[in-house]
């Protein structure tokens, strides 16, 4: 095979790693919300409280924020392949487990245990890492934003396939087929990252894997980027990124709304434009991350947010057009910070620990969204209003980007970084 056709297969190849990597994103968050659409079903055939469905689903949310680092690490030392099918397997145990469940404990052990788990590695950070070993820079940040788009994007396939099961075969149903297809899923992510798949300037698997120097440890891993300010940067700036979308946004806006005076039809149909735009941002900033000063635009996205909230605090009094307003302008600054921040972590922190730092960074977001969440209740059942919630919201996204703008403007290749890669702005 001469070097034309080489190339050719394997750029097609690199492609199906993002199609399989936007799918098992897609398939994780969409079990993930699938517990809000049958939680009144639960309450009526089992006769379960709200409040043990919520905790059981708070509990998936620590251990899934717990085991991101992890994940992370097994994505650095055995690969993404091994990684994704090890989430994927946990995931379709964890569904299929809820699928056949008829008592509590089956139920904590199927979604908070099996389900978590695979939610912690099936997960964006994981899948940042494989297309990042994929792909060199300079083409990196397109397929990364594609990919990771399957986390927003793809729920609007499997969410309401999910809902029509339930209504009109069984909530059984729903979950076997989650399980179903995330373990078909796994024969397909074995195909599509075997063997070389990656270009020589993105850093192959192999040079991972096989590199002359011994493997660190993930003591001396996590040692190596605590010490790094760009981590810091990264780090905080992402757990601000958790306060105000999953946090504050996804848990309070619709609340907010109800407060407003706007109906639930338009509000919801509000929030599913706010998804449907997630998907065109993310895909927008990885292809812009190909193309301008990456520290420049993780930091326009976060103070461009933080613009939105001035929108969102004028909704009172205002029409649903307003709220339809905000969810387009907050949709293309949402989740796209993301694949921004993956190519960050590629070039400043290196692929050798890509999978460790992306699965901390994560964690961080989780908790992020946790101090979100509790602030915004808090801070109603203090105030009776939200308006305190978008002041400090549009503040928290402002300092964010500021702490973006301490990040050199370029990369600076680190000797004890041997897999660093350093590419020209």
């Amino acid at each position: 095979m001469n070097d034309r056709s080489q190339n050719t297969s394997k750029m097609g190849q690199n492609w199906t790693i993002v199609i399989f990597g936007f799918l098992a994103l897609a398939l994780s968050f969409s079990a993930r919300s699938s517990l809000g659409l049958v939680m009144p079903v639960w309450q009526e055939e089992f006769g379960w409280s709200a409040s043990f469905i919520s905790s059981v689903g708070a509990t998936g949310l620590i251990v899934m924020a717990m085991i991101a680092p992890f994940s992370g690490r097994i994505a650095d030392v055995k690969g993404p392949r091994f990684t994704l099918n090890f989430g994927l397997g946990l995931l379709g145990i964890g569904c299929g487990i809820v699928a056949l469940m008829n008592s509590k404990i089956m139920f904590v052990i199927g979604f908070s245990f099996f389900c978590a788990a695979g939610f912690g590695i099936v997960a964006v950070h994981v899948v940042a890492t494989a297309v990042s070993r994929s792909f060199s820079d300079g083409n990196s940040g397109l397929a990364s934003g594609i990919a990771l788009s399957g986390s927003s994007g793809g729920q609007f396939v499997i969410i309401p396939l999910i809902a029509s099961l339930l209504a009109f075969v069984s909530w059984r149903w729903s979950f076997g087929v989650l399980s179903l297809a995330s373990l078909a899923l796994v024969p397909c992510i074995l195909n599509a990252l075997s063997g070389p798949n990656t270009k020589k300037a993105g850093q192959s698997p192999e040079q991972v894997e096989k590199s002359d120097q011994p493997r660190s440890s993930m003591a001396d891993d996590f040692l190596y980027l605590v010490k790094q300010p760009v981590f810091h940067a990264l780090f905080w700036s992402f757990f601000i990124c958790g306060i105000t979308t999953t946090g504050v946004i996804e848990t309070h806006l619709l609340p907010f709304a109800s407060y407003c005076g706007l109906p639930p039809l338009p509000s919801a149909t509000a929030y599913g434009l706010l998804s449907a735009v997630n998907l065109g941002g993310m895909i927008l900033a990885g292809w812009l991350s190909d193309r301008v000063n990456r520290v420049l635009l993780l930091a326009t996205i976060y103070i461009l947010r933080g613009l939105t909230f001035v929108v969102l605090a004028s909704l009172p009094g205002q029409t649903i057009e307003t709220l339809y307003i905000f969810a387009i302008l907050f949709g293309v600054v949402d989740y796209s910070t993301v694949p921004v921040t993956a190519s960050l972590v590629k070039s400043y922190l290196g692929l050798r620990t890509m999978g460790l730092a992306m699965g901390m960074i994560s964690a961080g977001h989780a908790l992020g969204a946790a101090a979100g969440a509790f602030a915004g209740g808090y801070l109603f059942d203090l105030l009776g209003n939200y308006d305190l919630l978008w002041t400090a919201s549009l503040w928290a996204a402002v300092g964010a980007g500021a702490i973006v703008l301490l990040i050199p403007l370029k990369p600076k290749r680190d000797p004890e970084a041997p897999y660093q890669t350093a590419p020209a702005e």
